[in-house]
């Protein structure tokens, strides 16, 4: 195989930490306001440090703004806690109690897409739909996003999105939301997503 360009080549000399998925979901009341009432950071991983599993960071009006984190492996959740801290500093607090839970999906890029999440706190389900095409997000390692980490990822941005805690949903609405200049949304399926350094 040749190179794609002069002097580049098509392997990426960096190492792999984690690959997976990490899906979001942002939401507003006012779309004016830099206020976001829900943060949700969906992480689904095949290869990290601390193993596979699967993990939701949760901050929203539909607990009364109190932060949660919900795990099926503590190792995992803990490493990935590094890279939360460059997404969302809230979410990166290891002394954080971790809710176990156990976790499934549903639906297609197509739409609706549910993630489900059961626990002790009840089932909460977060929903995508009326989604966009799927784009490539590409920030090499040794950049001034996410500094000395580089991630890859399939980005399907969507026009609506719902949060649901047992039986109590979120307010607000998804808004625009550009990716490394390319328009967007606040919230995305974010699949085949590798992290490297």
């Amino acid at each position: 195989m040749s190179d794609t360009a002069p002097g580049l080549s098509p392997v990426d000399p960096s190492t792999i930490y984690f690959t997976g998925e990490n899906s979001f979901l942002r939401l507003k009341t006012d779309l004016a306001s830099k206020k976001e009432t829900t943060v949700g950071a969906h992480w689904r991983a095949l290869i990290s440090p601390g193993g596979p599993g699967t993990a939701l960071f949760l901050r929203s009006d539909a607990i009364d703004g109190e932060v949660r984190l919900y795990a099926d492996n503590e190792d995992m959740v803990r490493w990935l806690q590094e890279l939360e801290a460059i997404l969302n500093p809230p979410f990166a607090d290891k002394t954080m109690a971790i809710r176990p839970a156990t976790f499934s999906s549903e639906g297609t890029v197509a739409g609706p897409y549910r993630e489900i999440v059961e626990s002790d706190d009840g089932i909460i389900t977060m929903e995508w739909t009326d989604i966009g095409t799927p784009y490539m997000l590409r920030i090499p390692a040794g950049n001034d996003v996410t500094g000395e980490w580089g991630v890859y990822s399939c980005l399907a941005p969507t026009r609506a999105a719902t949060l649901d805690v047992a039986g109590r949903k979120a307010a607000g609405t998804p808004f625009a939301n550009e990716m490394a200049g390319h328009p967007s949304s606040s919230c995305c399926l974010a699949w085949s997503e590798t992290w490297v350094k």
